[in-house]
């Protein structure tokens, strides 16, 4: 598809959506859970859970990556976290990550292939990091990408309104990894398993 085809489309189909349905949307949202996932352009969220628009609230972040909680830093992607859990009271919280991840890919090379993004690196926290003689040899960086979601899940549950609202049953987190290669999607478990499990 090329732009001016998109262009035209869009002004043709404003949102797909009836009229009615448009009017609802517009006069506030009640998403059913906030999606964090990463950037890369073959996750689509509502592709993999099926949503219509207005059900999810969605993070995108480079790798999925869930920051520290540091209150005071000018943050998009805790403001995002915030404002789904304390404001919309979103009571289910999906981190997705994904097979093929070009993130994960650099984080297990150290953040070599980084040189050029320094920002990047930053986000990815591979600055300082030395490095190592090759990436991961599985393409796919499976194992890598499912370790760094339990990571993200860790931080995630870090944030003080996250922690009080699970401990207090009103709120859960979901980890969900994504093959880009087989459209399968699995879940991880809560406990230390390490083998991910259908949905």
């Amino acid at each position: 598809m090329n732009f001016d085809h998109f262009v035209h489309h869009a002004r043709r189909h404003p949102g797909m959506l009836p009229e009615t349905r448009r009017r609802q949307l517009a006069a506030g949202q009640q998403p059913v859970a906030l999606f964090i996932g990463c950037s890369d352009s073959r996750v689509v969220p509502s592709q993999i859970t099926g949503a219509e628009p207005g059900k999810l609230f969605e993070l995108r972040t480079a790798g999925n990556v869930v920051p520290a909680y540091v209150p005071d830093s000018a943050s998009s992607e805790m403001a995002t976290i915030e404002y789904a859990v304390i404001v919309l009271g979103v009571p289910e919280i999906i981190v997705c990550g994904h097979s093929h991840c070009g993130a994960v890919t650099a984080l297990s090379a150290a953040g070599r292939g980084l040189e050029q993004l320094p920002a990047m690196r930053t986000w990815l926290g591979t600055d300082g990091m030395p490095d190592v003689e090759q990436g991961p040899e599985d393409p796919s960086v499976r194992i890598e990408s499912k370790r760094h979601l339990r990571a993200q899940l860790d931080t995630l549950r870090s944030y003080p309104f996250i922690r009080e609202r699970v401990d207090a049953g009103q709120l859960r987190l979901h980890g969900w990894f994504y093959e880009i290669d087989t459209g399968l999607v699995t879940a991880c478990p809560h406990d230390d398993v390490e083998e991910f499990l259908p949905l």
